[in-house]
């Protein structure tokens, strides 16, 4: 299967902006959450949208590679068997949370934890709402249809802006409305991707055991790789939501929330990477496939670089733009700044971890990808722990959030030496830097041309 140059360079694009666009529009409703709301309400509903989406995360990590692998340049018939089977795997999926929602429910009364008493009611019907949604984002991608990928997430991100204005104008702004308006976007957009038909709801009852079954032994070690973005997020949340309130998650996640701008390119090439390199192992090339790897890590780790030096002199200015008045000045300012910073530190591994664990996928190893993850919750859980016991803030946490990337990279570099060839990480940034000269000399010369 060949894919020109051309259409590489066009997905990239698609992918990148998309992504970009995606992050600005959320970063906006931030901004207004973060203007329109107590610090506390603030923690609380961090807490919810960091819960749903490590629940939401787990179904589509388990469905979105795997059906990315097998749907891929399939025949027709194999293509509409792997929907309709991908359709029974994340109904049954969201049918298992929906059963535990009702447990939970059980117990509510003797929860007075009110991030909890939130979660556990509105975390079942949100899951639900957006079911088809994700759905039809799984097909857009394997069928590299990013512009179709940008409209779906980006009406729902719009839907929800806008519905947060309405209830700003009529001085409804306050959790509980916050949750319906959360829970209307998601079934409008649902919706619209029904209307649409790019869900292939149609083909539901064209599954098969045989794919069902492909789709699930591959799928139960890759959500390992899907969830190992939010992995740290999601236990940071926890403990500090449990061990230092919502007030200091509000102020921890202001100063996490601007390292989107690493994960926007990340995200992309990303997405654009795993076919890529998939093409190069099934033609047997393993060398091409570890240059992908080596070109992805190394390109975006040189690129960050003078993007951390800005984030370390304008930490402040950046803090303030977003959260507003309240942290200008103030002791909390001081502390999401400078979690910011440690995060853009960090950030410089991020490539390295994520890459290298797509490869992992692409040669047929996600059972060490989820293996490591297991390892690296237990390293994050033990070392947040400490690092809140030693500096009884935010910066524990913060500073620990090192320790599973490296043990993530250390874990991968291991595996993909002894699956497949050797290779140094000064090759690997050296490389990267060569290839972002060529990419920029282009970029000029293009510029020059026009």
């Amino acid at each position: 299967m060949k894919i020109s140059l051309q259409k590489f360079k066009s997905i990239h694009f698609l992918s990148l902006m998309g992504n970009g666009i995606m992050s600005v529009l959320l970063m906006v409703v931030t901004a207004i959450l973060y203007r329109y709301l107590s610090i506390t309400d603030i923690g609380i509903w961090i807490f919810f949208q960091t819960s749903l989406s490590f629940l939401d995360t787990f179904r589509n990590g388990f469905l979105t590679t795997a059906f990315i692998k097998f749907y891929a340049g399939s025949s027709k018939e194999r293509a509409e068997e792997i929907i309709g089977s991908t359709w029974y795997i994340a109904s049954a999926i969201t049918a298992f949370f929906l059963v535990l929602n009702v447990l939970a429910f059980i117990a509510l009364s003797y929860i007075n934890e009110p991030s909890l008493t939130y979660f556990i009611k509105y975390f079942s019907i949100n899951l639900v709402c957006s079911l088809p949604m994700i759905l039809a984002m799984c097909i857009a991608q394997a069928e590299l249809k990013f512009d179709r990928l940008l409209y779906i997430r980006a009406a729902q991100v719009i839907l929800l802006m806008s519905f947060l204005i309405l209830l700003i104008v009529t001085k409804k702004n306050n959790l509980t409305y916050l949750m319906y308006a959360n829970i209307l976007a998601a079934l409008l957009t649902s919706l619209l991707c029904l209307v649409a038909g790019w869900t292939g709801i149609k083909h539901f009852f064209k599954k098969t055991r045989s794919a069902i079954k492909e789709l699930y032994h591959f799928g139960k070690y890759t959500v390992g790789t899907s969830i190992s973005a939010n992995l740290f997020g999601v236990t940071d949340t926890f403990i500090i939501n449990f061990m230092l309130g919502p007030a200091a998650l509000g102020i921890y996640n202001i100063g996490k929330r601007l390292t989107e701008i690493v994960e926007i390119p990340l995200r992309s090439f990303v997405a654009t990477a795993f076919p890529e390199m998939s093409i190069s192992y099934n033609q047997n090339n393993k060398e091409q496939v570890i240059h992908i790897m080596k070109k992805y890590t190394g390109m975006l780790t040189v690129a960050l670089i003078p993007v951390m030096v800005l984030i370390f002199i304008f930490a402040p200015q950046a803090i303030g733009i977003i959260g507003g008045e309240k942290y200008i000045g103030t002791e909390a300012g001081l502390l999401a700044a400078n979690v910011l910073r440690l995060f853009f530190t960090f950030a410089l591994l991020y490539p390295a971890d994520r890459f290298s664990a797509i490869t992992l996928d692409v040669i047929h190893k996600p059972h060490i990808n989820f293996y490591k993850i297991i390892v690296m919750l237990v390293i994050n859980l033990v070392t947040d722990v400490i690092g809140i016991y030693l500096f009884k803030n935010i910066y524990g946490v913060a500073l620990a959030t090192i320790f599973p990337i490296i043990t993530a990279i250390v874990i991968s570099r291991f595996a993909l030496q002894k699956y497949y060839l050797r290779y140094s990480f000064f090759d690997t940034y050296l490389l990267g830097y060569r290839e972002l000269v060529i990419l920029m000399r282009s970029f000029v010369k293009n510029k020059m041309a026009i």
